[in-house]
């Protein structure tokens, strides 16, 4: 299917995150912060980034940003899945470059669902 990466220091999502993905066939990593996951991707380009904003050091808006700015990291897709709920956040994911934004609560079948979707879309 794809390679996923991961990037939440919520022990419990990651978890429930990377396990839901895993089941829809997809190849998944994870990353407990942003300077972790900017590392994870300097060694391997994954097709999609599931990214969380609140999380020591880097938050997620930067993370997007510098991913976007990362040679050979054209077309890969992000998803911000965060508790950030408000209409300024979400505006500010976009504006970092994400493709999608989730607010946590969610629903894992809904997450893998939107993934599908997403890179469904982003492939020939």
């Amino acid at each position: 299917m794809a390679g996923i990466l991961i990037v939440e220091d919520d022990i419990d999502i990651r978890d429930l995150t990377v396990f839901r993905l895993e089941q829809s066939g997809h190849t998944v990593r994870a990353a407990n912060d942003g300077t972790e996951a900017l590392a994870a991707l300097e060694q391997e380009r994954p097709d999609l980034v599931i990214l969380d904003w609140m999380m020591p050091g880097l938050p997620g808006p930067e993370v997007c940003r510098r991913l976007r700015a990362m040679p050979g990291m054209e077309g890969v897709v992000v998803l911000m899945l965060t508790s950030k709920a408000q209409e300024a956040d979400v505006e500010e994911g976009f504006r970092a470059g994400a493709d999608d934004y989730m607010i946590k609560p969610f629903s894992p079948r809904e997450l893998a669902a939107r993934v599908g979707a997403l890179l469904a879309r982003s492939r020939p």
